[in-house]
This record gives structure tokens, C-alpha cells and sequence, in this order.
């Protein structure tokens, strides 16, 4: 629910300002490795390194390691970083110029549940020659990690750090994420939430 007394922005990245396809992802690993694309859905929803991975607990090449296992696959660095970010499909630049216009009318944050390869990817390939702005990050007052804070939504500690360093109300701050235990999250904390059903809900959210 969101009503008028929003002062504060919570993005998610994700299916919400990143066009996002995990499908294209798991295709990819599926040619990779030989496996069923059903196989390879099963061991990536049931395979703790993907979570450990976002929250910084495995490195890169440890990450690399573990996904070779997870699937069979004698791959090489450049062939599963692809494979990874395979999913990340671009950010469409009238979101960007939504994420300007919206910063100089409140507080704008970013909170992404992410890890090295994708961010490294998004900052070196997605911005190039895209953007006047020289990361992601300039798009927001702060934006927050999991990788880096040792958290991943939709854990309540994640979303109480964000609300704490920046001494934000929760019922004047909105948080807008494309998964549902994400927004649930936040809701349970007194967030006001909006789930994103559709990549483009946030342009009609605001009136673009």
C-alpha cells in the first residue's frame, strides 16, 4: 500500500530498473553443461552458493568453482561469467532519466541483492557510452549491496541497516522490488512497499 507521506525511495535493481531475464541465464548454463534446463533450475534454487555468493561469503573464483560443480562444467572464467550474466539484459534509458528527475524531489536509494561479476558487468559494459553518469550509484544518494553488507533481503536486518544510516522513517519510505518475500520483508518492518509485477510499472507509478 502506498499512500502520500512517501519523503523516501528504496529501488530495488533487478526487474525493476535493470531488465532482468534469470531464464537467460539458466538457458545459457544449460547449453554449458549438457543438462535439462529443468535440471539446471532445480540445482540453482536448491544450491546455497548462490545465495553465499550475494552475500559476499565466496569470492569470485570460488563462486566460478562452485557453479563448475553445481553443473558438471569444465568451463572456463570468461565462458561462465557469461553464462551468469546472461541475465542482465540492460537498463532502458527512460528509467534513468525517471531515477534523475526523482532524486531532486526525494531521497533515492538503491538496496540490491547482488554480487562482484553482475556489478563489475553493469558499471563496465551497461554504462558505456550510455550515460553521462559514471556508475549506477550516481543515480542515487546511497545505494547499498548485499556482497558488501553481509545480507541479503529479505532478511529484516538488511532493510533496518538502510532505514538506520540514514535516519529514515519506515512509514515515509517506499520500497519498490519485483520479488514478492522481498516487499513482504519490508512490509513486516512498517515499509511502505509496491511490488513490481511488470518492468514498466514504475514508469506508470510516476507518471512517465
Amino acid at each position: 500500500m502506498v499512500t502520500g507521506s512517501v519523503k523516501n525511495l528504496i529501488f530495488d535493481l533487478g526487474g525493476v530498473i535493470l531488465d532482468l531475464s534469470v531464464a537467460d541465464t539458466l538457458k545459457s548454463f544449460a547449453q554449458l553443461s549438457g543438462l535439462p534446463i529443468d535440471k539446471v533450475k532445480e540445482r540453482f534454487i536448491s544450491s546455497p552458493e548462490f545465495e553465499q555468493y550475494e552475500r559476499g561469503e565466496l569470492d569470485d573464483d570460488q563462486f566460478r568453482n562452485s557453479v563448475r560443480s553445481i553443473y558438471g562444467a569444465s568451463a572456463n572464467e570468461e565462458e561462465l561469467d557469461a553464462c551468469w550474466n546472461a541475465m542482465l539484459l540492460g537498463i532502458p534509458a527512460i528509467k534513468l532519466e525517471l531515477l534523475t528527475q526523482l532524486k531532486t524531489q526525494y531521497r533515492v536509494f538503491l538496496l540490491s541483492n547482488t554480487n562482484t561479476i553482475h556489478l563489475k558487468y553493469i558499471n563496465t559494459k551497461i554504462f558505456t557510452g550510455k550515460s553521462g553518469e559514471k556508475s549506477l550509484d550516481d543515480y542515487f544518494h546511497r545505494s547499498y549491496y548485499s556482497l558488501l553488507m553481509g545480507k541479503r533481503k529479505p532478511e529484516a536486518a538488511i532493510f533496518e541497516q538502510v532505514l538506520a544510516e540514514n535516519n529514515l522513517i519506515a512509514g515515509e519510505t517506499l520500497f519498490l522490488d519485483d520479488n514478492a518475500d522481498n516487499i513482504a520483508g519490508a512490509a513486516a518492518l512498517g515499509i511502505q512497499t509496491l511490488h513490481v509485477t511488470h518492468p514498466d510499472l514504475i514508469l506508470k507509478h510516476f507518471n512517465r
